[in-house]
């Protein structure tokens, strides 16, 4: 396999639209974004001032600098995007969202606005059909079980009949292969990585390629690349259903994987205590900056059940979830109860939804793998 640092992005064609003359692709652009209003400065985002640099090239790809301030709502950024990309003839969209305050105080500086003159503008999100539909599952920071979330989820919607790839961008603590209990290395056929499989489910992660005890000291361009790689030179086949495992925080994964593929949501793994909270609603607002639906809210560790007679226990402060989810403006998908050897079963290998499908939480990610589902189908392509 290539060194990460010999990684390339692969080409990807476009089809061209026909444009008539008297109405180019740029005007209905332009008429496409003038129709969206900033509710905080009462006019639309193109007299607002908030776009900047846009373009228009032949082959119909879109590119422009969206300016949003600290007190504009995130959901501004995902709509232009949905606007752009919903006028005919539109075959790819690029936007890098910049903040308002910081662009000012650049264009004071003296220093380059955002654009072609200036930083080179991030990669444009591409449509992979072949993945189906693209889930990112994240968490504000680490230990909430977003890794247990994420597998059991992928292994739920197998068992459902779906055809399910799991993807473990978890670059710097990659967990997936050991609570899916696959530990070999994947082959190379015709310079296409083959995935391994278990539970019914499709996956790759960096921890089937490096070693062990190997810790990844990258920096963002070549985490970027290793996103792309397992993203364009898998051969994943034709799924169903992409989970993408994320590392914790909004960091360079996140952003790298928003920018190289067209993500339909995102949800966020959380459990009831406010320092989790706190920090899963900054990973859920990074996901409004770029434009991916939060499609709603994990709940692990919500409370403990007795093996014995059943009885429910909160052992941390309770309600955490229900409120992030309703700051979010979005819904708690379900809640999540410790549960014994649901930490054994993961260590060896054995998803608690194919382990013990009756236990309580087993049942509770079941649920919650139904409801992904329906939100995923809710969401325009």
């Amino acid at each position: 396999m290539p060194a990460p640092d010999s990684l390339h992005l692969r080409c990807i064609s476009v089809y061209l639209s026909p444009v008539p003359a008297s109405d180019t692709l740029q005007a209905r652009v332009e008429r496409a974004l003038s129709q969206l209003k900033n509710p905080r400065r009462g006019a639309d985002v193109l007299a607002a001032g908030m776009v900047k640099d846009l373009a228009v090239d032949d082959g119909g790809a879109v590119t422009f600098t969206f300016l949003l301030a600290r007190d504009d709502p995130g959901s501004l950024a995902r709509d232009v995007r949905k606007a752009v990309q919903g006028v005919p003839g539109v075959t790819a969209v690029r936007v890098n969202v910049t903040d308002a305050s910081a662009a000012a105080q650049a264009t004071a500086d003296g220093a380059p606005r955002p654009g072609p003159a200036g930083v080179p503008p991030p990669p444009t999100p591409v449509e992979l059909p072949h993945l189906g539909r693209i889930l990112a599952v994240s968490s504000g920071k680490g230990g909430v079980g977003k890794s247990t979330v994420s597998a059991n989820v992928a292994v739920a919607l197998a068992r459902a009949g779906h055809r399910v790839g799991l993807m473990d961008a978890d670059i710097y603590g990659p967990n997936i292969p050991r609570m899916m209990g696959v530990d070999g290395k994947p082959e190379v056929r015709g310079g296409r990585i083959q995935p391994l499989e278990a539970h019914g489910v499709k996956l790759m992660s960096l921890g089937l390629i490096v070693e062990r005890d190997a810790p990844a000291i990258w920096r963002g361009p070549i985490i970027m690349k290793v996103i792309q790689q397992f993203l364009r030179d898998v051969d994943w086949g034709e799924l169903d259903y992409f989970l993408v495992d994320l590392p914790p925080g909004t960091g360079d994964a996140q952003l790298s994987l928003a920018q190289s593929v067209h993500i339909r949501g995102a949800v966020i793994v959380t459990t009831p205590q406010e320092v989790a909270v706190g920090d899963s609603l900054r990973g859920a607002k990074m996901f409004e900056r770029v434009g991916v639906p939060v499609l709603g809210v994990v709940e692990n560790m919500s409370y403990y059940v007795c093996p014995h007679c059943g009885e429910r226990t909160a052992i941390f402060l309770a309600g955490g979830g229900t409120r992030l989810a309703d700051e979010l403006g979005v819904p708690l998908l379900g809640e999540v109860p410790l549960q014994a050897h649901l930490a054994d079963l993961a260590d060896t290998g054995r998803p608690i939804v194919a382990a013990q499908p009756d236990s309580p939480a087993a049942r509770a990610l079941d649920v919650i793998a139904r409801r992904v589902a329906d939100a995923l189908a809710a969401v325009p392509r």
